[in-house]
């Protein structure tokens, strides 16, 4: 468990959120967490793939060439 100190606006914030989705504001907090943990995940996991792409270690497709492959020329 841990015990964060929020800036007033931020706990404001939180107030607002809590009241708009009649959760508390504990709840609330993890899951802005939690969603925010996700999102630096993929940022991390895209930072992988560019990095790949630019040694050219990743095959890289265009659109025409994956509707191509899959028959969805139109």
């Amino acid at each position: 468990m841990i015990a964060i100190e929020l800036p007033p606006e931020i706990e404001n914030r939180l107030d607002v959120l809590a009241k708009a989705t009649g959760k508390t504001k504990v709840a609330c907090a993890r899951d802005v967490i939690a969603e925010y943990l996700d999102d630096m995940d993929d940022a991390h996991i895209a930072e992988q793939v560019a990095e790949r792409i630019r040694r050219g270690d990743e095959e890289v497709v265009t659109l025409e060439q994956v509707m191509k492959r899959y028959g969805l020329e139109g």
